[in-house]
């Protein structure tokens, strides 16, 4: 068997170069690599985030597959490449086909490719639907404790959407200490909310649990509102719902008009990144025809750079990137392989003689 990847930091060609074997790692093992261990993957989150901040990785824009005969669905390739201490570069490649879930499986499949930081030869490839939601409950969690840090603690909660994001954001956030008097339920399926408010009981919960046929009756019941939907473009239009100035955790990006981004603060995890594919910040960077009405990224924020003020709606727009599925599945990967479990491809690579 040939070697795995360092994850040390070394000068070029300290070492003969040798090809790293090739690992498959099934989602049930990466669910029990992660189970459990939540506030170390808030931490991991946080200090990747804190990386890409300091210039320390390469995130490029996401690319987007699209199908003029399935127009709602898509596949994202996102690239990336973490520095620091444990570098290594990779893709995700995750599709959303929003038309699953009336067949009854998930609306998101994905897989993560890790490439060796020096001989590019990739060295596993990872389930990675439950990386990604990890990832993005792991930063929602992030996030809402560094943006209530100058303001009332949330004590009421309101999921609108409530799939598999929803359920691993409230995993997270509970798991780190949040734990909320009120959890309020909205989603087009009455299904999926009834599904989404027997999960909560089963957690048990504390606090009533109520479902909400009316979204402005969540929103305006809600000081914590957490948007985890498969919505194409903005559904929520009314500034005032949001007149007691909640903490928005839009994890889906595409909900809320442009006048509701106009009429809050607004936070994203990178700006750039943020400002395309027609999300609601990009829509509303369109109308202003400016940036203004965004005062800084996730990293602004831990670093104390920036403080939101505490009289006006606050949004966090994540697009989700590379770097923290890299994070992540890099965690997997180590873990994975510390407990002997690494389900080794032999001879993935062969034909390695240049002249035969």
């Amino acid at each position: 068997m040939t070697n795995a990847p360092s994850t040390a930091m070394e000068p070029a060609m300290s070492q003969p170069y040798t090809v790293p074997s090739f690992a498959v790692i099934a989602g049930a093992q990466v669910q029990h690599a992660l189970q459990g261990r939540e506030a170390q993957i808030v931490d991991l989150i946080e200090a990747t985030y804190l990386l890409h901040a300091a210039g320390e990785s390469v995130n490029p824009p996401s690319y987007f597959l699209r199908f003029p005969d399935r127009p709602t669905s898509r596949i994202i390739a996102l690239p990336a490449s973490i520095g620091g201490q444990d570098r290594v570069d990779g893709l995700k490649w995750i599709s959303s086909f929003p038309d699953n879930v009336q067949a009854g499986i998930p609306r998101a499949s994905a897989v993560l490719i890790l490439n060796d930081h020096d001989t590019g030869y990739p060295f596993a490839c990872l389930e990675s639907s439950i990386i990604s939601a990890t990832r993005t409950a792991a930063s929602a969690a992030l996030a809402a404790d560094h943006l209530t840090r100058n303001r009332q603690r949330p004590t009421r909660i309101g999921f609108f959407g409530t799939g598999l994001i929803a359920r691993y954001i409230h995993t997270f956030l509970t798991a780190v200490g949040w734990s909320f008097d009120e959890t309020g339920v909205h989603d087009l399926s009455e299904q999926s909310a009834a599904g989404f408010s027997d999960y909560l009981r089963q957690t048990g919960s504390a606090g009533r649990i109520t479902v909400h046929d009316d979204p402005e009756e969540l929103i305006r019941s809600s000081d914590l509102v957490v948007f985890a939907t498969v919505a194409g473009e903005p559904h929520v239009g009314d500034p005032a719902w949001f007149d007691h100035n909640p903490l928005v955790l839009h994890v889906s990006l595409r909900d809320l008009a442009p006048r509701i981004i106009l009429a809050s603060t607004n936070i994203v995890d990178d700006v750039d990144h943020c400002l395309k594919a027609d999300t609601s910040p990009h829509l509303a960077e369109q109308l202003s025809g400016n940036r203004d009405f965004l005062h800084g990224t996730l990293a602004d924020v831990m670093t104390g750079r920036v403080t939101p003020p505490t009289d006006r709606p606050l949004v966090f727009s994540p697009f989700g990137l590379g770097v923290l599925d890299l994070a992540v599945g890099k965690y997997v990967y180590d873990e994975t392989a510390r407990s002997g479990q690494l389900h080794v491809v032999e001879d993935f690579f062969h034909d390695l003689r240049r002249h035969g």
